[in-house]
């Protein structure tokens, strides 16, 4: 039996009250930069997907800084390129925006099968790389939340 994905995601804005931001560029698509991001798996709740996911994607414990959702729901097709990891009929993925402030630009451990590179970047910087629309417009939104 198949296990889909759930299309429902977290999107983890990580960054420093001085508006640095990390961005992971993933290994199925090089060139396409992002933040965290992850499908909820059965029974959790939104923040220990966000907390399951930095952890998975940077080594980064979440509950040791300050993890907050934003209040904004972002509903999208999923990428053709990704559709197969959902349940047939599945188009659209509704992504939860949270934001993860860190002391300072930290050094992280990337998941080799997801990620090939990291870096930290001012915000401005970082939304221009993203290829997520959703991501840069979180991304935007960074200096009105520090």
């Amino acid at each position: 039996m198949i296990a889909y994905k759930i299309p429902v995601s977290v999107l983890v804005v990580i960054h420093t009250a001085d508006g640095q931001v990390l961005l992971l560029e993933r290994a199925d698509a090089p060139g396409f930069w992002q933040s965290v991001t992850g499908s909820q798996d059965a029974g959790e709740t939104l923040e220990q997907t966000a907390i399951r996911e930095v952890r998975e994607e940077t080594g980064l414990d979440a509950g040791k800084f300050a993890l907050t959702p934003w209040g904004i729901e972002n509903r999208y097709a999923i990428y053709e390129r990704w559709r197969h990891r959902y349940a047939p009929g599945v188009t659209h993925n509704t992504e939860h925006v949270f934001g993860l402030q860190l002391p300072a630009p930290l050094p992280v451990v990337l998941a080799p099968r997801e990620h090939l590179r990291c870096l930290w970047l001012p915000w401005a910087a970082a939304a221009e790389r993203c290829f997520s629309p959703s991501n840069a417009a979180a991304i935007r939104l960074l200096p009105m939340r520090l």
